[in-house]
């Protein structure tokens, strides 16, 4: 938080044939995984280019939080280059969300509740899935990065940004 990449739009790819890019997404993939995300996008490692990484894997969820995070678990490892949300419906739902980039923090945001994405994958094939539930947040909060937003900038309520190490102790008491 707070690196000038994080805080500005990032700019479309133009050239998937690029192997530059082919190996940002190796390493990215790579970040994601050793730091056990469930996303990333190319601005949170220096990279202002249109590019996000995610995963909503079956069984993911994070001690203390499982009821937070009990969604739909249905996306596969996904490259998307140049992704574009459309919302589908005014519902929202609240989550609570850390970052690769607010390291030791977590924050109750609300987001749309379902969405549209599509995008590109690395091979020039279009992407475009509906997605609810924790994909659908994994979508939104990567792509806010592309847009210069970091999760913080989405909360209402403050007194909901937490750190890590107090999670289980703040739902204990907030229940």
């Amino acid at each position: 938080m707070g690196h000038p990449v994080l805080g500005q739009r990032a700019e479309p790819i133009t050239d998937l044939q690029d192997p530059e890019l082919r190996r940002l997404v190796e390493d990215m993939v790579e970040t994601m995984i050793d730091a056990n995300g469930a996303g990333l996008a190319a601005p949170q490692v220096h990279e202002a280019i249109r590019l996000v990484i995610f995963q909503a894997p079956t069984g993911r969820s994070d001690p203390g939080l499982a009821q937070a995070e009990a969604y739909d678990h249905i996306a596969p490892l996904t490259v998307l280059v140049n992704p574009v949300i459309e919302f589908l419906g005014p519902e929202t739902e609240g989550g609570w969300e850390g970052c690769l980039s607010v390291p030791g923090l977590r924050g109750w945001v609300e987001r749309a509740a379902h969405i549209r994405y599509r995008g590109q994958g690395l091979d020039g094939t279009t992407i475009e899935r509906t997605a609810k539930g924790f994909h659908a947040r994994v979508v939104q909060h990567e792509c806010d990065h592309l847009d210069g937003i970091l999760y913080p900038q989405r909360m209402t309520d403050m007194t909901k940004l937490i750190f890590e190490s107090e999670t289980k102790h703040w739902l204990e008491q907030n229940e």
